[in-house]
């Protein structure tokens, strides 16, 4: 099979997994395809933690699930230094962050220093403990979710960590048919569980790995994907117009204080092309950047306090921006 055939094979694969939650599902791939990590925002039982988990099962790649607590530590994620009475000296064991996915759920329950520890994986692919700093792994994603319901004990996200996530998606209660669908699935898994215990084969036929390589390649060949001159300005101008929206809309230029960084402009295109290259075409169109831009943006906009008080959200002022800027 050819790279986008294998990459399509395993998103349809966990398209079965996960129910009802198909933005996941292709946010998912986006995010493994653009070399970014993703903030997921929904209630709990929304299936985002197997999410990840079945999607490791799916590639070659090994996963972890750090719950954060308000008494987290850094060693905890990073690993810490062991101590060897043997020969008295000291060996480095390694933690959760050097796995290839790592789900780091109810991110916003950790205090300060293990958002910073976690920081510095995200934004360098590296950690240092003590004098020391380590590389992480090539294939390194961080999938961290937030829960909207409860918001006692928690430790709101700084925006130099924010801005780390390539993109932040919101996901909702699945549709009825979907609903019956994870019933039905749910029962199937149980009676297989069951058979497992009571000593009887598995027969449960093994999906095929994505290898690594396969991932590294498909990298490759959705950086090289053909973006017209007049599409690339088009992506320019979205984002110059959320630093200076009074040039289209007085309104639009109240209701936001700070606009996206030029890091959203690299995660706006990484995220088109692969939005556009898994939709199985060679060239990135204006309708693949308004596809991924709400995700792209939700978290790094910094809204005015007027914006707020009258209810308008990012979703809200990114659609109003996009209908000012003319469609190559």
């Amino acid at each position: 099979m050819s790279l986008y055939q294998q990459i399509t094979h395993a998103r349809d694969c966990l398209s079965k997994k996960i129910i009802g939650q198909q933005a996941l599902v292709n946010k998912l791939f986006i995010a493994l395809l653009a070399d970014g990590h993703l903030l997921v925002e929904g209630a709990p039982g929304l299936a985002k933690t197997r999410a990840i988990k079945e999607l490791g099962d799916l590639i070659e790649a090994d996963f972890h699930r750090v719950q954060f607590t308000p008494d987290l530590l850094p060693a905890d994620l990073t690993g810490t230094e062991i101590y060897r009475p043997q020969d008295g000296s000291f060996h480095f064991q390694k933690g959760p962050l050097f796995h290839n996915l790592l789900l780091a759920d109810e991110i916003n329950r950790a205090p300060a220093k293990v958002q910073s520890a976690l920081l510095e994986a995200m934004a360098e692919n590296q950690i240092t403990v003590g004098r020391k700093t380590y590389p992480l792994p090539k294939l390194f994603m961080v999938m961290a979710t937030q829960n909207p319901i409860e918001q006692e004990g928690t430790y709101p996200l700084p925006e130099a960590q924010l801005d780390r996530f390539l993109m932040h998606i919101s996901i909702d209660y699945p549709q009825e048919d979907a609903e019956k669908a994870i019933l039905e699935l749910n029962r199937k898994e149980a009676q297989e569980d069951l058979l497992k215990t009571s000593n009887t084969p598995d027969k449960k036929p093994q999906e095929a790995q994505i290898s690594q390589q396969v991932l590294f390649a498909a990298r490759h060949e959705i950086l090289n994907i053909h973006m017209s001159e007049e599409v690339e300005d088009y992506l320019l101008s979205i984002i110059l117009a959320t630093r200076d929206a009074s040039a289209y809309d007085e309104d639009l230029a109240y209701w936001v204080n700070y606009g996206v960084s030029p890091r959203a402009t690299i995660a706006l295109d990484r995220c088109a092309r692969a939005h556009a290259w898994l939709a199985g075409k060679d060239y990135v169109a204006p309708s693949d950047i308004q596809a991924v831009v709400a995700d792209v943006f939700r978290h790094r906009l910094l809204l005015s306090f007027e914006a707020e008080a009258n209810g308008i959200d990012s979703d809200y002022f990114i659609e109003q921006l996009l209908s000012y800027i003319a469609v190559p």
